[in-house]
């Protein structure tokens, strides 16, 4: 029997090539570095290729390849991480933005509220002040005849209240707001107004050529109630007006000091 060298073949036992072994190391170092896991992939790839393999006996090379990947690992982890941080902070920003917004629009509702309130408070104590305004019952006139003069025109004995001197037509105004408890035909006042004021007092306008009110109806001060006339018992046009405390003759006040009382200058 012949011995030689056996012929290189094709055979089915080759062994690794070189780079089927570094491939297998990197795995195994890839491995480590990704799992922890030392002893499981690692040493069966060293293993195989213990003194042919570029890679240094002493790991340094693993070492290298392990850093690397770690390295992309925590680069991804850390771009992760701030892209969380982005979010979180445009989250933030946007929800406060809106708060911002909600707070903003909460102060201007009420601004307008307030602004609102401060005018029909104003606008309702000018309506008080304007029905709790007394005037004149005649403009640009005077007293032609005092209140208490005596004379035998006055069934009294004395002039129950003033005459304001008017030519025949001349606008009559209610002094003062009030209800229209009497319209028409008062017997020696001729034609006449009696109106109730807030205040529980009344007023008297006679001697009217006509009439602009009825009864029941509210007036507020300066409105035309009639004009002036001579009307019932009368020496000529005027305007005969009497303040009271009751709304029947003999209830009679002083009509200049009521009016004064009610800040009107006569």
């Amino acid at each position: 029997m012949a011995f030689g060298s056996r012929p290189a073949g094709t055979g089915k036992h080759r062994g690794s090539s070189r780079l089927s072994k570094k491939t297998a190391g990197y795995a195994g170092i890839a491995a480590i570095a990704t799992t922890g896991v030392v002893g499981s992939l690692a040493a069966p790839a060293f293993a195989a290729d213990n003194h042919s393999s570029s890679i240094p006996e002493n790991g340094l090379g693993a070492v290298v390849v392990g850093e690397d990947l770690a390295g992309d690992i925590q680069d991804q982890a850390a771009a992760q991480q701030r892209a969380a941080e982005h979010a979180a902070a445009k989250a933030q920003a946007e929800a406060e933005a809106k708060q911002k917004a909600a707070e903003a629009k909460r102060l201007a509702e009420a601004k307008a509220k307030a602004e609102r309130e401060a005018a029909e408070r104003a606008a309702r104590e000018e309506e008080r002040k304007r029905l709790n305004t007394f005037v004149s019952p005649l403009d640009g006139s005077y007293v032609s005849t005092q209140y208490k003069a005596g004379g035998g025109m006055w069934s009294s004995g004395s002039h129950t209240g003033i005459d304001f001197h008017a030519a025949s037509g001349t606008s009559v105004q209610a002094v003062g707001f009030g209800t229209v408890v009497e319209a028409g035909w008062g017997g020696a006042y001729g034609n006449n107004v009696v109106i109730k004021h807030n205040d529980g007092t009344y007023t008297q306008y006679g001697h009217l050529s006509s009439l602009n009110v009825s009864v029941g109806q509210q007036v507020t001060p300066g409105q035309q109630i009639g004009l002036s006339g001579s009307t019932g018992n009368s020496s000529g046009p005027h305007l005969h007006f009497e303040a009271r405390t009751g709304s029947q003759y003999g209830s009679d006040i002083d009509p200049i000091a009521y009016l004064r009382s009610h800040g009107v200058s006569l």
